[in-house]
């Protein structure tokens, strides 16, 4: 199948990561178009509207016309515009995919996109976290992957050889939905205590660099949302151990997927678990390098780009 995927912005990333992993493990193939950049972090690119000229635009119409599939992420649909083409002109006879992956419009009004979807006749229904199946029960739960033998998604060598302060790491996209105040005021308590951690905040900055800075740490903090981000995938894949809250429904969807009940994330609901949790890592430097690789064996085993892609491959192939 030809799939062209269609997006107003990339979510952390994740549609490009899809397009390529759809190439380079599957018979389909893929493009992606997008038509903005948010934040500074420079996610790669595929076809990018305001970077196209006139070739690029007609190469764009071209997609559009033979495409087998058009697959849409998060709120974007036929009736977006890409500079002066609109999907809806080429939808005729297309198989049409629609990907949430969280945002807040979704989110604060599920049943706007639930009643659309319904008078459409839309049954090809994607969510990127197992929570947000709740709010669209009538979807698949597609899960996001990376690009693990990728080397900045591989552990690197020589983190815990020296004797120095546990190394602490946090990658918000919007501190108020991650739990950031609450881990910066841990981070506070413990140093108070004179025991020293370690600890980036980063922030806003190129998604090379994220990635380049997160896989220097011993740990990295996700959020304790109830679910995982982009950001757990990342660290586990690269070795670090990670600690989120994830709660017992998205255990179970995970669980399910993973085929093993043997989850690497560290697990931390509340301010008082954190601060047990970073203790605990600061006071045994062993245990803590083997959370990171027991990460790193389930991002091989049990969640590689070329598993997950094959989910959504099949997801393609009972398209109707």
């Amino acid at each position: 199948m030809r799939i062209l995927m269609l997006a107003i912005n990339d979510p952390a990333g994740t549609a490009i990561q899809f397009s390529k992993a759809i190439n380079r493990h599957t018979t389909h193939s893929a493009r992606l178009v997008t038509l903005e950049s948010r934040y500074t972090h420079s996610w790669e690119k595929d076809m990018h509207v305001p970077d196209l000229g006139p070739d690029g635009m007609e190469e764009v119409a071209i997609l559009m016309h033979e495409a087998d599939v058009f697959h849409f992420h998060m709120t974007c649909d036929e009736n977006q515009p890409f500079g002066h083409l609109l999907p809806a002109d080429f939808i005729k006879g297309k198989a049409i995919v629609h990907h949430h992956h969280g945002h807040h419009d979704f989110r604060s009004n599920p049943e706007s996109f639930r009643k659309k979807y319904k008078a459409l006749g839309r049954r090809n229904l994607l969510v990127s976290t197992p929570d947000l199946m709740k709010l669209l029960p009538k979807a698949q739960w597609q899960p996001n992957l990376v690009p693990i033998d990728e080397p900045l998604f591989k552990p690197m060598w020589g983190r815990f050889d020296d004797d120095g302060p546990l190394k602490v790491c946090h990658s918000p996209t919007r501190k108020d939905l991650k739990n950031t105040d609450e881990f910066l005021d841990v981070v506070s308590t413990i140093n108070k205590r004179k025991v020293h951690v370690s600890v980036d905040l980063i922030d806003d900055v190129p998604n090379t660099e994220c990635l380049a800075r997160k896989r220097r740490h011993h740990v990295l903090f996700d959020h304790m949302q109830g679910y995982y981000g982009v950001s757990s995938l990342e660290g586990l894949s690269q070795g670090v151990a990670v600690i989120a809250g994830l709660d017992e429904w998205n255990r179970a969807r995970v669980s399910e997927f993973a085929k093993t009940e043997d989850l690497p994330w560290i697990l931390a609901h509340t301010k008082k678990d954190l601060t047990d949790r970073l203790m605990e890592f600061i006071q045994d430097r062993p245990a803590c390098e083997a959370a990171g690789k027991k990460g790193r064996a389930f991002m091989e085993q049990q969640w590689s780009d070329k598993r997950v892609i094959e989910h959504l491959a099949q997801f393609y192939d009972s398209l109707d």
